[in-house]
């Protein structure tokens, strides 16, 4: 006779109670099913792409594909979520090559999940189409600089029903430098070198007369792994994460920091980055104005952009493990801070 085990039934209850949690992983055979429901398609396969700041998975079959991107509550609320739709939406409908979202069979664009953590969001976005193009010739750059402008002219004159961050000297230089301190543990000296080039730099930020300055919503990362290029010539910009309100030179000086890597990197010379860049911003002119007194203004922007992205990794670390932010990353990164500013020395 086979004796069954004696089941401690309170034990069974305890280890079946959802052990508290902050970041899960949606399974993705489970999300295929649910979005081949909700939006009527049919044998698509779905895979994760991205663990990171917020979940993407690529959603495709022989014929179609999408991107579904699915925030953490940590990240975005859904009030943050419902701006960055509204967003897309008003760019797509006045011409601008954005990754857009898709609506569900049922109208809605925003799909909620019961998680391990709670409620979370997501939408499901058009494919863009193409690759990241590090190298511009000068018709991609002559394209890019149109295309950005068309964006800030519709930017820089809307006011969105929901919050976005605003992106300002207090959010992208002195909170970050302050949330960022104990990661300088027994690096002192290191911070204080921090400390005192954000000091600079603000002082210099707020003798600055920003009452002609451009203003609406920023991308805040056009780096050119946010953007694709189709064989073709076609640009479609997405990730639009990080979109809040600031001064629009924002987005000229994040394109720029791709410039100065590049050279930091000695993938190209100074001489070469400051020709491409120029074609660029010859191209951005001829659509919306952008004053010589905004450029002059990108060293003093690039250092928010880069202490904000600093503060951002730091803040979220439990969530996505950035397994290189150490000591030895906060070393380099507050000396190739430091570059940047010498940059603009020279």
């Amino acid at each position: 006779m086979i004796r069954l085990p004696t089941f401690n039934y309170s034990y069974i209850c305890t280890i079946m109670d959802i052990f508290p949690t902050q970041y899960s992983t949606l399974a993705a055979r489970a999300l295929k099913d649910f979005l081949e429901q909700q939006y009527g398609f049919s044998q698509m396969k779905c895979r994760l792409l991205v663990h990171n700041v917020s979940d993407t998975y690529l959603l495709e079959n022989d014929t179609e594909q999408y991107i579904f991107k699915i925030y953490r509550d940590a990240h975005r609320k859904l009030d943050e979520i419902k701006a960055e739709v509204e967003l897309l939406n008003i760019l797509k409908e006045n011409g601008v090559s954005v990754s857009y979202p898709i609506k569900a069979l049922d109208g809605e664009q925003i799909q909620s999940f019961n998680a391990a953590e709670g409620t979370r969001y997501g939408i499901l976005l058009s494919y863009a189409l193409g690759q990241p193009v590090y190298e511009l010739n000068s018709q991609q750059l002559e394209t890019l600089g149109t295309e950005m402008a068309k964006f800030h002219n519709l930017a820089g004159a809307i006011e969105l029903k929901h919050p976005r961050k605003a992106y300002t000297i207090e959010t992208t230089i002195k909170q970050p430098i302050t949330v960022v301190k104990p990661a300088f543990e027994g690096m002192e000296e290191v911070y204080a070198q921090l400390v005192q080039m954000a000091d600079q730099v603000s002082a210099q930020m707020e003798k600055l007369d920003l009452s002609n300055f451009s203003y609406g919503y920023c991308h805040f990362d056009f780096l050119p792994k946010n953007f694709h290029f189709q064989k073709n010539g076609e640009l479609t910009f997405f990730d639009f994460d990080f979109a809040g309100q600031g001064y629009l030179i924002n987005d000229i000086t994040s394109f720029y920091i791709h410039y100065f890597l590049e050279c930091f990197h000695n993938k190209i010379s100074r001489e070469e980055a400051e020709k491409s860049f120029a074609l660029f911003v010859e191209a951005y002119r001829k659509v919306r104005l952008l004053s010589d007194e905004e450029l002059a203004t990108m060293p003093y922007f690039g250092f928010g952009f880069w202490v904000f992205y600093l503060g951002f990794q730091y803040e979220n670390f439990d969530d996505w493990s950035s397994i290189f932010f150490g000591p030895n990353y906060l070393k380099q990164r507050v000396a190739l801070i430091e570059k940047w500013l010498e940059w603009f020395r020279n």
